[in-house]
């Protein structure tokens, strides 16, 4: 006697906890904080549902899911015009200072990427 099994185990997003707080490992678009369930599916229907265990991280262009720890920081908002920005953090950094405040790193040799848009 021979069975055929056709199904399988997938993972749904149940709630957006948080919209685009961070970017895709694999393609790089934008992520969002989701809460999702695990749906056992028979012949392409869904037969039982189980609440995932932790919030994860969705991709809408791909579809993959990761632990929010692996995922990228977001893009940086546009800047002002003649906004200068640590190299290091991106953050807004006044031209005076030699050190990033924010994150320690020396701006003097390396220099500070001024952005003009």
């Amino acid at each position: 006697m021979f069975f055929f099994f056709v199904g399988g185990l997938e993972q749904q997003v149940r709630q957006v906890v948080k919209a685009g707080v961070g970017r895709c490992i694999s393609c790089g678009s934008p992520a969002d904080l989701v809460e999702y369930d695990r749906v056992l599916k028979l012949f392409f229907v869904p037969v039982w549902r189980c609440l995932g265990k932790e919030r994860l991280m969705h991709c809408d262009s791909c579809g993959l899911f990761f632990p929010p720890y692996f995922s990228l920081p977001p893009p940086p908002p546009a800047a002002a015009p003649d906004v200068l920005r640590c190299q290091f953090c991106a953050h807004e950094v006044d031209a005076e200072f030699k050190f990033c405040p924010f994150c320690g790193s020396a701006l003097c040799l390396t220099g500070v990427i001024e952005i003009r848009v």
